[in-house]
């Protein structure tokens, strides 16, 4: 069944932490950054968590095992156990072991994480093609992944094994600034060879029922950073999300999101949990107004009038850039009014 279009944010006139049972949290560019908190992040979720919302951290990165990720979380001052992770790496090893037997080789491109996962599902990880391998499994591999990992990811794919990648960003948020992701190691594999990958992780359904399985969440929120896995997964899995700009998408590229990546709730970082969400109201000619904002179409661009919290006139540009979209793409230009915001 189709999904009606979403033309601009919702609302909620109850708080998320408690209008949600539970919290599918994206950690890099939601959490933290680089290995620091984000903002108001460890606060928030602490507030969530102490109100009964269970958090639950659902990640593409497959490097870290669910043990070291709920051991970081827990020294940043969020409490966590390493049931309360859920990784690419997870989903993709559960995708792998439906297709092969118990005890098949799998060559491992990536780290810890990976082999770790590959090992719960029963499955056992080899370094080589020489180890006669039954599939190849690659996840990102750290800053320091050598280039012949890729060189034998590449030999194996060609000779026909089966591929399977735990997600395929492009990029990934750090300290320094955005970085290449698992995505862009997948795509020197995939020039090499020809092959396309299995995948795994957010937006795809593996990942959405991997997150299900593990958490058992009955009215679950997806908060996330990116509008290509985490939005993009929430609109798949037909739940509610809510996007956080303190990551890599930007207020531009929300605004010219397409149906699938727009967002149920939008705000600028964890607070948002705490708090009910305004409602995005029909103006006279057009126009959308939010808190204090209006916004509207002015030939080719956006108008923004009115004064209050940045991100109600957010919220209010998303309702007049998505009704001009439609199911399409919004082409208006954002930059003065983005400007007047400090976007």
């Amino acid at each position: 069944m189709k999904q009606t279009v979403r033309t601009r944010p919702g609302g909620s006139e109850r708080r998320l932490d408690a209008a949600y049972d539970t919290a599918l949290l994206d950690l890099d560019g939601v959490v933290y950054a680089g290995g620091e908190a984000i903002a108001h992040a460890v606060e928030s979720l602490g507030t969530a968590r102490d109100g009964g919302m269970h958090l639950a951290y659902v990640t593409n990165n497959a490097a870290r095992t669910p043990e070291t990720v709920a051991g970081h979380l827990t020294e940043l001052g969020v409490p966590a156990e390493p049931a309360d992770v859920i990784t690419s790496a997870q989903a993709v090893a559960r995708l792998i072991s439906d297709q092969l037997p118990s005890g098949s080789r799998v060559l491992v491109v990536g780290a810890e994480g990976l082999r770790v996962a590959l090992r719960e599902r029963g499955l056992v990880p080899v370094e080589s093609l020489d180890d006669d391998p039954a599939a190849v499994a690659q996840g990102y591999g750290g800053p320091d992944m050598p280039w012949s990992r890729l060189m034998e990811a590449s030999y194996a794919v060609a000779s026909g094994l089966p591929w399977f990648a735990s997600n395929t960003d492009l990029t990934i948020p750090s300290a320094r600034g955005i970085a290449p992701g698992n995505g862009s190691a997948v795509q020197v594999v995939r020039i090499a060879t020809g092959a396309e990958p299995q995948v795994a992780g957010k937006p795809l359904p593996p990942m959405h029922r991997e997150t299900i399985l593990r958490t058992g969440a009955e009215r679950p929120l997806v908060v996330g950073d990116r509008l290509d896995t985490d939005i993009e997964g929430a609109h798949a899995g037909g739940v509610d999300s809510l996007l956080v700009l303190t990551g890599v998408t930007t207020a531009a590229q929300l605004l010219a999101a397409p149906p699938e990546h727009r967002a149920t709730y939008v705000a600028e970082d964890l607070r948002a949990l705490l708090v009910p969400q305004p409602e995005v109201s029909e103006a006279d000619g057009g126009a959308f107004r939010c808190g204090g904002w209006t916004a509207s179409v002015n030939g080719e661009a956006l108008a923004l009038e009115g004064d209050g919290d940045r991100a109600d006139a957010l919220r209010a540009l998303c309702a007049a850039a998505w009704t001009a979209a439609g199911d399409g793409t919004c082409a208006l230009d954002s930059a003065k009014a983005l400007a007047r915001l400090g976007w």
